[in-house]
């Protein structure tokens, strides 16, 4: 299918790759994964992508110890595989500077509450989720958003909301936020793969 080539950064089990990866294949995102990149070398995602025959790499702390090579070795490889967005999908390590701002607005990440509450430093992974249950609130959710370069600050672009039940835990409320998650990524790729996002500031408005 022609059209974008999309970069996919991962650091776990790769659910929301398969998401993208079964909308493309349903020929809703006009583009395909060119690339999966993971911080973690055992990271299931990455069985996911070999077993789809697209090109993927660890480039992590054991196999480029500073920083500088980590971000020299992930330019290279998004440049060699001329990638027009790159998609952070539970993607543990914070993206340089450098890399934000040579794909300034091309950069999207998914994050797991309704920013810009339980979002910045520190709130990844479970951690948001029980810092939700902790907090009480009635309504949590999930939104994809333009990455800057500070953390989960960077223009939201879609938002889901999930209601927060009593007997909820953070294994029962992360698996409704994936599942929400798995359905506005796809849909947040698919608007940009078709140039139907404008940037006004912080504002991020649909094109008809």
């Amino acid at each position: 299918m022609a059209g974008i080539k999309i970069a996919v950064f991962i650091s776990g089990r790769g659910s929301n790759l398969e998401a993208i990866l079964d909308s493309i294949n349903r020929e809703e995102i006009k583009g395909e994964v060119a690339l999966v990149i993971s911080d973690r070398k055992d990271a299931k995602g990455l069985e996911r992508s070999k077993e789809r025959s697209i090109p993927s790499v660890y480039i992590g702390k054991s196999n480029y110890s500073d920083n500088e090579s980590r971000v020299d070795k992930i330019l290279e490889v998004l440049e060699l595989k001329e990638i027009d967005l790159i998609v952070l999908a539970g993607y543990m390590s914070i993206v340089d500077t450098s890399i934000v701002r040579k794909y300034k607005n091309k950069i999207i990440n998914i994050h797991p509450s309704l920013i810009p509450s339980f979002s910045g430093k520190g709130y990844y992974g479970s951690f948001v989720h029980k810092a939700v249950l902790d907090y009480g609130v009635k309504i949590t959710g999930a939104t994809v958003h333009f990455v800057d370069e500070d953390t989960d600050t960077g223009p939201v672009i879609i938002q889901e909301a999930v209601k927060v039940f009593d007997e909820d835990t953070v294994d029962s409320l992360s698996k409704r936020v994936l599942g929400i998650e798995h359905e506005i990524l796809p849909k947040a790729i698919k608007l940009f793969a078709e140039n139907k996002l404008v940037i006004e500031g912080r504002i991020v408005k649909r094109r008809d």
